[in-house]
């Protein structure tokens, strides 16, 4: 073969290899942008979008915004500018993103709201999310159950902690824990000796772990120096660590002072740790894999004009429209079902949780 076709080969071969990358940057421009890096699952959440928009031939731009709102909203802003077809966003602050999201329609930019809900906006097409108001019921259920309240037993004391009062979310966690609890308290089986019950109370802003440990140091300081505390719903592992880490201050953790029944959710590393050595009682598990899959696909069939699966339509009305939703079913997890449910998936592999 003489240069001058050994040439033309070579661009031919070289033009074929780069086909597939030109399909995909033909496919669509997704923003992604995360609330932050603090928590472990936002980490995997992040990951696990752009793993799937990238097999499926879209171009991916992953932002976190370190809990920062103005920051949030520049990166979204930014993701606009450079020509994203569509966002995927879980905002820090559901309801400060109604100007950036008329600005993103007015390019025709579609938005889907991952995990937590965008308030106050007409441009929200759509919604990815767990089941939130069964996360809180899998979290109350867990105390009913570890401490034998449909058996008649009781009275305990609890203690309730919410999460962020701006993260919509934290209102269907606790509102479907206290569809399992308030009958208990009503009987007078379940006992808040401070009194303190209702998001404008026990709310935990910026589910910040460091906020919920000192809330609990000034409950057992206040209202627990003889009492015992039974249980705490606690609706995030974070949380969690921060309430088990004023328990342990004031020693609980004994064998004659057992730990409270305290809950989670996330199934994160430090907590399923905690959970096996007998501190945490239970968390409920999100596969953030599968909603993932979920979110691709709802931006896979808008851009190729088709109708986005959803199974909820009535639930999540965000004060201007209701947005239709995907709800992913949550799972509990406590000592007896961890490996199945964790390793056996393939979330973790059990080393990382030793």
């Amino acid at each position: 073969m003489n240069r001058r076709k050994v040439l033309v080969a070579s661009l031919v071969i070289g033009a074929m290899g780069c086909l597939p990358l030109a399909h995909a940057a033909d496919k669509g421009y997704v923003g992604i942008s995360m609330p932050t890096k603090s928590s472990a699952r936002w980490i995997a959440d992040g990951a696990n979008m752009v793993k799937y928009f990238n097999e499926k031939g879209y171009k991916t731009d992953l932002q976190y915004a370190e809990d920062d709102i103005p920051n949030q909203l520049a990166q979204i802003e930014n993701l606009v500018t450079k020509g994203v077809k569509v966002l995927v966003i879980a905002s820090i602050d559901g309801t400060t993103l109604s100007d950036v999201l008329k600005k993103a329609a007015d390019k025709g930019v579609k938005v889907i709201a991952y995990d937590r809900l965008i308030k106050g906006s007409k441009n929200v097409d759509y919604y990815a999310t767990f089941d939130n108001f069964q996360v809180g019921v899998i979290q109350a259920e867990s105390i009913v159950n570890a401490l034998g309240l449909k058996n008649g037993k009781g009275p305990f004391n609890i203690e309730l902690f919410g999460g962020s009062p701006d993260d919509n979310n934290a209102f269907f966690f606790y509102d479907g824990a206290m569809s399992v609890l308030k009958p208990y308290m009503d009987k007078g089986k379940l006992v808040v000796r401070s009194k303190q019950m209702g998001m404008d109370k026990v709310g935990t802003l910026r589910w910040d772990g460091a906020v919920a440990q000192a809330r609990m140091d000034n409950l057992l300081s206040a209202f627990y120096g003889k009492d015992r505390v039974d249980a705490v719903l606690s609706p995030y592992d974070g949380l969690s660590i921060g309430i088990l880490s004023s328990l342990k201050g004031v020693g609980y953790g004994s064998p004659k002072q057992p730990y409270p029944i305290v809950t989670g959710q996330d199934a994160e590393v430090p907590s399923v740790k905690s959970i096996l050595r007998g501190e945490q009682y239970s968390t409920v598990f999100k596969d953030t894999r599968e909603l993932a899959k979920v979110t691709v696909g709802m931006v896979d069939a808008m851009l190729s004009g088709k109708q986005p699966q959803v199974n909820d339509t009535k639930t999540y009305n965000n004060g201007v429209k209701i947005v239709p939703s995907y709800l992913l079913k949550p799972v509990p997890v406590d000592k007896t079902n961890w490996k199945k449910i964790l390793v056996d998936s393939g979330y973790y592999t059990e080393d990382k949780l030793k």
